[in-house]
């Protein structure tokens, strides 16, 4: 069985190299971009089984990235995790209404982001 492939969307140099260590040693391939213009065009490329996005970006924000991948046809379907230190409740509704299919805040408990790619990837 070939590995799933995640995109992992983040500005924050380090955590995209913590991120991606864990996710590659539990089985995955992991790609990442660093503003939101490199993020659509690496789903258009690489077209990931999902993609775990922060809102703060440079270029485009997380919740426009989010919405414009969610209204493509050819992209909806692909699991979308909004990665956030951004807890309030308003920030996670403004998530869903994007398109986001899960929200997990930062600081975050490894063991909770990997359990929600599993449920999101079966």
């Amino acid at each position: 069985m070939s590995k799933k492939r995640i995109l992992l969307v983040d500005d924050e140099e380090d955590l995209v190299k913590t991120v991606a260590f864990r996710l590659e040693a539990n089985g995955y391939e992991v790609t990442s971009a660093y503003n939101g213009m490199e993020a659509i065009d690496k789903v258009h490329k690489d077209n990931p089984d999902l993609v775990i996005l922060d809102i703060m970006l440079p270029k485009i924000d997380g919740y426009k990235v989010c919405g414009l991948l969610k209204k493509d046809p050819r992209y909806k379907d692909i699991p979308i995790i909004m990665f956030s230190a951004r807890a309030q409740e308003s920030d996670i509704k403004m998530g869903e209404e994007a398109g986001a299919d899960a929200y997990i805040t930062k600081p975050f408990e490894p063991q909770a982001l990997l359990e929600k790619i599993r449920e999101l990837l079966k």
